[in-house]
């Protein structure tokens, strides 16, 4: 069975002047356990609404999302979040952390949503990004690379078969980039979890063995990237 196995996904926003547009149709799309996939597309074609669809924090308007024998699909809020926290770590481009608390108890806090905190694990995960001397800092004592490094472990804190990365390098530098990259890749491939990534920079999607484009999968985004001719304008 795959990780994830996606089926007739749709999704639409309203605009302000009362038009509907559809921003994802993916017919089909899949990933199986372990696999890493850099997935590329221009701004605003649809890369956040994608995973955010995937991790359950959107709606789907039709289709089907399974990620590790959960569907994703057909659920209320508390259901997506419930199916969230037991499959898929996501690793959000601005970090997502709470401010008021410590890196320790951010991984922790990320855990009360699956089985629960487990401070010995957090410790672990934090040490293995690097931050030992660290667990006791608040996000604004630290630098945005290692804010970052707190984000993925939170991310894999729940031991998820799926972590979905959104432009997690675009806040850093070229040397934190590249040793952010190596180390969600590293510790994925460390807990046979997939991983789909999603940037616009070419340095970043290089990396990867396997590449694909948001257009190849999407049908709204290839309409939006056709030349107005190949549109029927």
């Amino acid at each position: 069975m795959p990780v994830l196995e996606i089926q007739g996904l749709t999704k639409s926003f309203l605009s302000p002047d009362g038009e509907r547009t559809t921003i994802v149709d993916v017919p089909g799309f899949a990933m199986e356990a372990g696999e890493q996939i850099g997935l590329a597309g221009a701004s605003g074609s649809g890369k956040t609404t994608f995973l955010n669809l995937i991790a359950g924090i959107l709606q789907a308007d039709a289709g089907t999302i399974v990620v590790a024998g959960h569907a994703m699909t057909g659920l209320d809020e508390a259901g997506r979040d419930a199916a969230r926290a037991l499959a898929i770590g996501y690793v959000f481009q601005t970090f997502n952390l709470l401010q008021g608390f410590t890196a320790l108890e951010n991984v922790e806090l990320g855990m009360l949503f699956g089985p629960g905190a487990d401070r010995a694990r957090a410790t672990q995960l934090l040490e293995r990004v690097g931050l030992k001397d660290r667990l006791h800092y608040r996000p604004k004592q630290l630098s945005v690379g290692q804010q970052q490094r707190v984000a993925v472990a939170r991310a894999l804190a729940n031991r998820p078969k799926l972590v979905l990365a959104d432009e997690p390098t675009g806040n850093l530098d070229r040397r934190h980039a590249r040793e952010a990259l190596a180390l969600i890749r590293e510790t994925c491939r460390e807990g046979g979890a997939a991983l789909l990534l999603v940037s616009h920079d070419p340095e970043v999607l290089a990396q990867f063995e396997t590449r694909r484009d948001l257009a190849e999968i999407n049908r709204a985004s290839a309409a939006q990237a056709a030349p107005p001719e190949a549109r029927g304008a």
